[in-house]
């Protein structure tokens, strides 16, 4: 499952954060009679290792939805008699291929290989050639929609090169798709029988020969059962449509051609914007997965990094626009060269410096125009990583903001606080004031690439503002406080007096050679 992301609170924008689980396929199913216990039960123990390892990551939903929820059950089967009800679903007969991981694939969705018909996304799960009665969706009946949706909002689907791939799917002509599943048991029932009349019993059960909802028609409906639909007008007024999806690129099309349908039938507005991620490739860019062994786990990844650094290293390290091939001993580099070296190097000799030489008083950073390289700097840097955030170029983003760290370095390279602090020592009142204020833009550099990484960093940001005697006013998940945006301008704390606490490394030096992957 995707997530869906809601306006800034960077920006000081109210947010709502869903992510969550689909778990109605029938691979699930399977495992869990392989295991003699049933599908609920395989399920909650999945889910609670997704809980710790978002928990190990820091990563705080506002709601973890599971498609196993009451209110998701109500959802899904409110979107099918919608789309009955506009006569955009009725019954046929469904014959082709069949993966157990993902569903229905067309004839254009499946790979010819040596050792048979495979689906490009699940090579190693094993395909089945099914005929049932099934209803379909009437996906071809929004042919013309779709086509001009993406030509009117070319912003709504990125990157511009994904947009191009999924106009281009429109473009062959679409074909309806099949939204049941037949003698199904694991899933959500399907509300209508074959005389299109309900398929429930007055005893409140459901009708078993008329199916379950598939799987992928079911999982889509989560981000508006997580947006208020239908139990909550009221919030799902004010929480959709979406301002972003964030999905992977194997489920593109189900988001951007499916599921904006699957809305419009319903009379609901499809998402503002579906940003379209690659994947993680290991050597040799071939996809990870845990049958191949070269799968890395987020609890093992935590424990070796932190979470900040775990968080870190994959956003800078791995491209949010595209695949990208990544390894163990390239996330340790990034780690000791950006966090280690440059960022913690950066704020742990100016706390040192400016608490030894100014006898713990925060310095004031120099505000007149001209008057501070750093604070020019930090203009230009913010400019790019606000525009790269906007853009969801989170890699990009954070390369802005570690340009301005190595500008501060270099500041510091060419100002020498501690020849200046020798010639004070002297009585030099020129060098006094001098060093001061080179302390006084380093320690205001400090504080904006703390806030300005605490998405990125949540952990370390309040730990860094805290040595420089600044408060951080915002609750671990990111909420509260002030807008954030408005606490990066330079000197946005100007005239605020404050100490400075003992110096504390922020991220220490792996070895390459003790951590293993």
């Amino acid at each position: 499952m995707g997530c869906s992301l809601l306006p800034s609170p960077f920006k000081g924008d109210e947010t709502r954060f869903l992510t969550g689980t689909d778990e109605h396929s029938v691979n699930i199913a399977q495992r869990a009679a392989e295991d003699g216990i049933s599908p609920k039960a395989f399920v909650d123990e999945k889910v609670g290792l997704f809980i710790a390892a978002e928990d190990a990551l820091s990563i705080s939903p506002d709601r973890f939805i599971r498609t196993t929820d009451p209110d998701h059950v109500r959802a899904a089967q409110e979107m099918v008699r919608r789309a009955h009800a506009n006569g955009d679903i009725y019954l046929g007969t469904y014959e082709g291929w069949y993966c157990p991981n993902e569903g229905f694939r067309n004839a254009t969705d499946v790979t010819e290989t040596a050792r048979g018909t495979i689906c490009p996304n699940h090579p190693e799960v094993p395909l089945q050639w099914l005929t049932e009665k099934n209803w379909f969706f009437r996906l071809s009946a929004y042919q013309e929609r779709l086509e001009r949706w993406f030509l009117d909002n070319p912003g709504a689907v990125q990157p511009d090169y994904r947009r191009n791939e999924m106009l281009g799917f429109i473009r062959q002509g679409l074909e309806d798709f099949s939204i049941s599943r037949a003698g199904a048991t694991w899933g959500i029932p399907f509300p209508i029988g074959e005389d299109g009349q309900t398929a429930q019993r007055e005893d409140g059960s459901w009708d078993a020969e008329a199916g379950t909802i598939y799987v992928w028609y079911d999982a889509l409906i989560n981000y508006i059962t997580g947006a208020g639909f239908p139990d909550d007008p009221e919030a799902f007024a004010r929480w959709w449509p979406a301002d972003l999806h964030v999905i992977g690129k194997d489920i593109a099309r189900f988001h951007t051609v499916f599921w904006p349908a699957m809305l419009w039938s319903a009379g609901l507005e499809a998402p503002s914007k579906v940003w379209i991620h690659g994947w993680l490739l290991a050597a040799g860019g071939e996809r990870m997965s845990k049958s191949r062994g070269n799968f890395m786990d987020p609890v093992d990844f935590v424990a070796a990094f932190g979470a900040d650094g775990a968080r870190y290293v994959t956003l800078r390290e791995v491209a949010f626009d595209r695949d990208t091939e990544v390894s163990w001993d390239a996330f340790v580099r990034r780690y000791n060269a950006d966090l280690a070296n440059d960022f913690g190097n950066l704020v742990n000799r100016t706390v040192s410096m400016a608490g030894r030489y100014l006898d713990g008083e925060r310095p004031a950073p120099r505000t007149e125009p001209g008057s501070s390289p750093l604070a020019h700097d930090w203009a230009a840097a913010l400019a790019a990583y606000c525009e790269r955030l906007e853009a969801c170029l989170l890699h990009d983003a954070l390369a802005s903001l570690w340009e301005f760290v190595g500008a501060a370095n270099r500041f510091v390279d060419a100002e020498q606080p501690w020849s200046l602090a020798k010639a004070a020592k002297a009585g030099d009142l020129e060098a006094a004031d001098r060093l001061r204020d080179v302390l006084g833009d380093l320690v205001e550099a400090c504080r904006l690439l703390g806030l300005a990484a605490a998405p990125f960093l949540p952990n370390t940001a309040p730990r860094l503002l805290a040595q420089l005697g600044h408060e951080y006013a915002y609750a671990a998940d990111g909420k509260g406080g002030p807008a954030l945006l408005d606490e990066l301008s330079w000197g946005a704390r100007l005239g605020e007096a404050g100490r400075l606490a003992a110096p504390e490394p922020l991220f220490p030096r792996l070895d390459v050679e003790s951590v293993e992957g």
